[in-house]
């Protein structure tokens, strides 16, 4: 039994503001969410909908997970960033000098997101949203190879990355250093999920046997249950589906 990665999911002060900005830079479907929040459905083979919670806790520093956004030309580049720009995103200096060709962005809550130009080798075969790139040691990396059973992708340098069989983002981690955690929480989360049929509490048994631990966010009584990564990066178990 393996879990399936079911969402990305964004601590958002405005979550159906945040969800129509994404909407509007991917393409996707706006849908309710049964947490009071906000989904996006894809429609390509991303294959995991991105959710957008209810949370008032502030930013407290750059993401652990950004995504880095494909162009088939530089045209195509410049298109997307005065899309992003018109929906209410803004230019953002992290040092990436005059000459860099890929165009960092912050959406309107300060998630920073890259638009890379066209070329870039790596992620040549992924789509709009190339990859998911991560702050993440190579043993985080493995990790998830094994929870998701996505094969590795690239591992070199500490270096590590992994993508679904059936395609879609790669999910990239940078090794170390890594950046300390600020918060309680971090602002975003996988939600995984098992199978129709199989049992939550024997995923949960099998994610602590790769490396996993159990978190305390203060979630309370809830059906799904809260853990963290080797790394200390929190997801979601949900119930089966």
């Amino acid at each position: 039994m393996t879990s399936r990665l079911v969402a990305l999911c964004f601590d958002a002060h405005d979550p159906q503001g945040l969800a129509r900005f994404w909407a509007g830079v991917l393409g996707w479907e706006l849908a309710d969410d049964p947490h009071d929040g906000f989904t996006l459905l894809p429609n390509d083979d991303t294959g995991f909908r991105i959710r957008f919670l209810p949370s008032q806790e502030p930013k407290l520093g750059p993401n652990q997970m950004h995504f880095d956004l494909t162009s088939t030309s530089l045209e195509d580049q410049r298109q997307t960033v005065a899309r992003a720009l018109a929906l209410g995103a803004r230019h953002l200096d992290i040092g990436q000098g005059p000459d860099a060709e890929h165009v960092v962005l912050a959406d309107p809550e300060g998630n920073e997101f890259c638009v890379i130009e066209p070329g870039n080798k790596f992620l040549a075969e992924c789509g709009f949203i190339g990859a998911l790139a991560s702050d993440g040691s190579q043993a985080v990396g493995y990790f998830w190879s094994k929870a998701l059973n996505w094969p590795l992708v690239w591992d070199q340098d500490e270096e590590t990355a992994i993508r679904s069989p059936h395609g879609g983002p790669k999910i990239t981690w940078g090794g170390p250093p890594l950046e300390p955690k600020l918060g309680k929480k971090y602002r975003l989360h996988f939600d995984l999920a098992p199978p129709p049929g199989e049992d939550q509490q024997a995923e949960v048994d099998r994610l602590i046997s790769l490396g996993a631990t159990r978190a305390d966010i203060g979630q309370g009584d809830v059906d799904w249950v809260v853990m963290a990564d080797p790394d200390g990066h929190e997801f979601c178990v949900l119930p089966p589906q």
